[in-house]
């Protein structure tokens, strides 16, 4: 600042005592000098100490020597010029550690120092406001700021000649404006004005990085923000960063910007001064961390719904093109801006695809940067809100990008991972590629997840996977079922979306529905492939149709199976000349292949004309040339010549449910029989007839030990060598078998029907029905009552839930 000149000494008088030179070697001696009333002693003797305080391990001996009040002392007001230098500076090489800080806090010295603020001479301006600087990096010394009202002449220095002071001041506002009761100060003391004008004037370039600093703390503050605003700053402010020269002036304007941008009040604000303009230019920047820094206020500001709008038109082809850049910073601020701006905002997406920004999202999803993968899944996710963006994220083979993130052990990546295959598995194409990727696995994987939203998105996506049967049954064989029947027990870990996915699953399986529940409701349309094993054992998986049809014959329960689709034997063995035996089994079944082609049990037909009733056991498609009737009988012999081993390796892997003729028969005379009849009490006692009359017509309850329906079940087991038996097969049905071929074909005809099973062999059907007879004085029909449909003592009888009749039907 200026070497100072100390007053000549004038020569002392010859009655005093004459000058005496001393050199000390010890610093308790030259703490001892401080208590002198000469000032020239007391000058050498703060000279002194400072030089020995640069010393890091001296600072520690300077505090245990208590000598911080002493230096205190040395700054009251009748001390000289270069007293107040001198212990000023050495306060302010003290003050950067922590312990110091306190010690002058607690002895008062904040105090005195803002007075030496005011001072004139321009080092004391500096020592005192370096020491500030470093005692403000405290809290109570900030508050302190307050109190001593020490923000004006702190502001005064901002008009210094000297830039060392005008950057210390800046960095103290900087500091001591984090607090609003210190921002308000400092705004009704004219501060953003000041700073502005510091913006405004090219020769203070060196300090617009700190007074941009001070700046963004203004804006954190409503009021602020609109006190600039109202003086025209904030225009002034959004002009500067968008002509700033230097990149780095440029990135700290705009993130000035984004302070105030997290604020709804201040995002309005902004928009009345098109900051999405400036934005927009800022994203064409030259500095990486410009563009960041405008882009994460792009994600700011798309909280306003005018801004939202705004950038639909600009800014998002600009934001997609940053998705490309090789900078993973500019990735990350560029893939967060289009998640916000995208979310609820159908235009935006729409935007972001025309812009082709599905490519590289979905490149993102295979980014090393977990924030990267997680904002890529939000705007793909965003987008399948809309079919045909669904489709064209789809078609860039996005089921299989998405298992990496799915796999990745970030839990927000997981979540939002989980989320995006929710809202794009929305069709069979889409679920039959993410099945084929392995995906289905892991979605169940993170089922048992601790992590609350990755649990409940998991489940989402389990529901929506689960809408196709296949699917439904595969998920049930990962486990889905057990693990969200856990998860719904528990009232902590159980959300709408588990137990949503767990009835959709048994919704898509309503064979594993009816095992476990015993109960399939009206709505639950019995398909081709249902099957009854029975009731489910707690803790028992339900084996699939195959498993049980390639199980060797035994005297267990029957599997009963509903199935009107056409398989398609192998042309070997299901040629039209190809005749049935009257045991029912052909001559490649005596020779011991399991292959056999049946008729029903008890109605055995010379001929088959279309295709084979019911195929046995292993029901394979069997690989081969049709052969020509031409044939000679030795070549027909050498076919059926087969080696059992390789038959059972076909049937194992050419396994193919087999067609019930029967069933399509039913079928086909309740649509022509039933079906037309308009009156639906009417259609309900014409099938429970029809269906009585197959499964063995009327029993009476008096001889009900009479009907064989056992016996005759396990020859037909017998006779078709598995335990699976087509409906159409049975010829004497009890309750379960009459109550399941009642639901099966009331379900094609569209009679709204439950399938209960009771203890004891027993099922039945309800239905609903409004009886007319039961009007009102009014004339208005009463609401529906349920019956319970007899199949078995009155075939079509209607009894009312809970009459006796209906207790005696059901339980007794």
């Amino acid at each position: 600042m200026g070497k100072k000149i100390k007053k000549e000494a004038e020569p002392p008088p010859k009655d005093v005592f004459d000058p005496l030179t001393i050199e000390s070697k010890k610093a308790q001696t030259v703490v001892l000098m401080l208590n002198s009333t000469e000032e020239e002693i007391l000058a050498k003797a703060c000279e002194a100490i400072y030089k020995f305080a640069l010393k890091d391990d001296v600072k520690k001996v300077l505090r245990e020597l208590d000598i911080l009040s002493s230096i205190i002392a040395q700054l009251a007001p009748e001390e000289e010029v270069v007293i107040h230098e001198f212990a000023s500076l050495c306060l302010a090489n003290m003050s950067v550690e922590y312990t110091s800080k306190v010690q002058i806090f607690e002895y008062g010295g904040m105090e005195p120092l803002v007075r030496l603020l005011g001072s004139p001479d321009p080092d004391v301006k500096k020592n005192s406001i370096e020491c500030l600087y470093n005692l403000v990096q405290d809290y109570h010394c900030r508050l302190a700021i307050q109190d001593l009202s020490a923000i004006p002449p702190i502001m005064e220095l901002l008009k210094s000649e000297f830039p060392i002071i005008q950057l210390l001041a800046l960095k103290t506002l900087e500091v001591v404006t984090n607090d609003r009761e210190s921002r308000l100060i400092f705004r009704d003391s004219q501060g953003p004005e000041q700073i502005l004008k510091i913006l405004e004037t090219k020769e203070f370039t060196d300090l617009h990085a700190e007074a941009l600093n001070v700046i963004a703390n203004c804006l954190e503050d409503v009021d602020t923000t609109v006190h600039i605003q109202q003086g025209g700053g904030l225009k002034k402010l959004l002009t500067f960063t968008e002509n700033a020269v230097f990149p780095e002036i440029q990135k700290s304007a705009t993130k000035a910007i984004s302070r105030a941008a997290y604020d709804p009040e201040n995002r309005k604000v902004l928009h009345d001064q098109e900051v999405e303009k400036c934005l927009i230019t800022l994203l064409g920047a030259e500095n990486d961390g410009t563009k960041v820094a405008a882009a994460k206020v792009i994600s700011a500001m798309s909280e306003n719904m005018q801004s939202k709008e705004y950038f639909n038109t600009e800014g998002i082809p600009q934001i997609v093109q940053l998705l490309k850049n090789e900078n993973d910073d500019v990735k990350e601020a560029a893939s967060e801006a289009l998640a916000n701006l995208t979310t609820a905002n159908s235009i935006n997406a729409n935007a972001a695809a025309e812009a082709e920004a599905i490519e590289p999202l979905i490149n993102m999803l295979g980014s090393s940067r977990d924030n990267n993968i997680a904002n890529a899944a939000t705007v793909l996710t965003n987008m399948a809100t809309q079919e045909s963006l669904r489709l064209m994220i789809q078609n860039h083979d996005f089921m299989r990008a998405i298992i990496q993130p799915l796999n990745n052990s970030n839990h927000m990546v997981q979540s939002k991972a989980a989320l995006t295959v929710a809202a794009i598995a929305c069709d069979t194409d889409a679920r039959t590629e993410f099945k084929n990727a392995n995906g289905l696995i892991r979605l169940v994987e993170l089922l048992h997840s601790n992590n609350e939203e990755v649990r409940r998105n998991a489940s989402w996506a389990v529901m929506v996977c689960a809408s196709d049967e296949p699917i439904a049954v595969e998920l049930c064989k990962l486990g889905a079922l057990d693990i969200l029947q856990e998860i719904n027990t528990s009232l902590k870990r159980k959300n709408n979306f588990s137990e949503a996915a767990y009835n959709r699953l048994l919704h898509n399986n309503l064979s594993l529905k009816y095992c476990m529940n015993g109960y399939l409701s009206s709505i639950d349309i019995i398909s081709d492939i249902f099957y009854d094993a029975g009731r489910l054992s707690p803790g028992t998986k339900l084996l699939s149709l195959k498993e049980f049809a390639l199980q060797e014959p035994s005297d267990r329960r029957a599997i009963i199976l509903i199935n009107s689709k056409i398989s398609t034997p192998s042309p070997h063995h299901s040629t039209p000349g190809d005749k049935l035996s009257t045991s029912g089994r052909s001559s490649s079944a005596r020779k011991g292949t399991k292959f056999s082609l049946v008729t029903s049990p008890t109605e055995e037909k010379p001929e088959s004309t279309g295709p084979p009733s019911i195929s046995s056991k292993s029901f394979i498609k069997e690989k081969g040339s049709r052969k020509g009737k031409g044939k000679k009988e030795e070549e027909k012999k050498e076919e059926e010549e087969i080696q059992p081993t390789k038959v059972e390796l076909v049937a194992e892997k050419e396994w193919c449910p087999p067609t019930d003729q029967e069933f399509l028969n039913y079928i086909s005379e309740v649509s022509k029989t039933v079906l037309p009849i308009t009156d639906l009490m009417e259609q309900i006692e014409a099938l429970a007839k029809f269906v009585s009359g197959k499964m063995g017509g009327p029993v009476s309850q008096e001889l009900m030990h009479e009907f064989k329906w056992e016996h005759h079940l396990s020859e037909v087991q017998y006779k078709l060598k598995s335990n699976v038996v087509p409906i159409g097969c049975i010829k004497k049905g009890t309750f379960y078998h009459r109550a399941l071929l009642f639901k099966a074909l009331a379900d094609k005809v569209g009679i709204g029907a439950t399938l209960i099973r009771g203890e004891y062999n027993r099922a039945w059907n309800e239905v609903k029905l409004i009886d007319e007879r039961n009007r009102g004085i009014t004339g208005l029909l009463p609401p529906p009552e349920k019956f319970i449909v007899d199949l078995m003592y009155e075939p079509g009888s209607l009894m009312k839930i809970k009459s006796r009749e209906a207790e005696h039907y059901r339980f007794l």
